[in-house]
């Protein structure tokens, strides 16, 4: 007998929150929302992961892979693969900055599809919980992630213009 997947579950050490993420990204069709500090041990320059994020945004030409970071920064080199998806997809990938007023939040927030959900209680913990099939949840995360949206500003793109 096949071992079914869990459909709900918590973290507390970084194995596990990456493995959160990944239940998220496999189970997304259409979107993921990603509020974070700057993704510093999420993993997103993993091979695997950044080949996840591809096929999701080759699955549809209306695919959205939405993040917003309070620091962008250090992204360009510490995310080469997720910078690569941002210059391949360009049409579908959008990283903003956050402004002022949404400075003091705290918790990561990955949502796809409004379904499913991984939160993460406080940036500097590897501790929270994730859910796939939990829209009740999820709609809730989805929420403050539109708001964070609103509260940001575009930060990088897909070339650097120069003279």
């Amino acid at each position: 007998m096949a071992e079914e997947t869990p459909s709900a579950g918590t973290f507390d050490v970084p194995s596990g929150y990456r493995c959160a993420i990944d239940h998220l990204i496999l189970a997304a069709r259409r979107e993921i929302c990603i509020f974070d500090r700057n993704l510093e041990g999420a993993g997103f320059d993993d091979p695997v992961r950044s080949e996840a994020l591809r096929r999701l945004l080759l699955m549809g030409r209306d695919n959205r892979l939405r993040i917003v970071l309070h620091d962008t920064a250090r992204l360009p080199r510490r995310e080469p693969r997720l910078m690569n998806l941002l210059r391949q997809f360009s049409h579908a990938v959008s990283i903003h900055e956050t402004e002022r007023e949404a400075r003091a939040l705290y918790d990561g927030i990955m949502v796809a599809d409004g379904a499913h959900y991984v939160h993460r209680f406080h940036f500097d913990h590897a501790r929270g919980r994730w859910g796939l099939e939990q829209p009740e949840h999820a709609q809730e995360l989805k929420r403050r992630f539109e708001e964070i949206w609103q509260a940001s500003r575009p930060a990088l793109a897909a070339t650097t213009l120069g003279l």
